[in-house]
């Protein structure tokens, strides 16, 4: 059965991962606090943390490099993470902290879902809502010149 760690100080986001996890076994720990994911990974390693951006004092870019510093010294495992983002803009400081997929808000329990299954199977996620959009140069093609 998974193990879910969840880590935002917003009850409400919590809430939203807590009813997108689809598996009634999974078991879930919460922390309120950045500062207290690295404590709560080394007690006990999650098969995934789902990270909230805003958190606290201590961000969820900083937590989770800090998660990937432990991970690249050999003193933990890797362990997915999963960072929930405020707007498209901060899939960069997703990117640059090495989480391994990340969803923007609002959160909806498809996508939520979808990534966590990714995560937790060994994949990786980016959030196709918020992907850039491409086109078609080939002719009838999505975007190609009408008439």
């Amino acid at each position: 059965m998974p193990e879910v760690l969840i880590a935002s100080d917003a009850e409400g986001v919590r809430a939203e991962v807590r009813a997108a996890l689809l598996d009634p076994e999974t078991v879930v720990r919460e922390v309120t606090r950045g500062a207290h994911v690295l404590p709560a990974v080394v007690e006990h390693v999650p098969d995934l943390v789902v990270l909230d951006l805003q958190i606290g004092k201590m961000g969820g870019m900083a937590t989770c490099l800090d998660l990937r510093l432990e991970d690249g010294a050999g003193r933990l495992p890797h362990v997915p993470v999963l960072m929930l983002l405020d707007r498209r803009a901060d899939v960069f400081l997703a990117r640059r902290s090495n989480a391994d997929g990340w969803v923007v808000k609002p959160l909806d329990p498809i996508r939520l879902g979808r990534a966590m299954r990714t995560l937790l199977d060994g994949g990786t996620y980016e959030d196709e809502a918020y992907r850039p959009a491409t086109v078609s140069l080939e002719p009838g093609g999505a975007g190609a010149p009408v008439g």
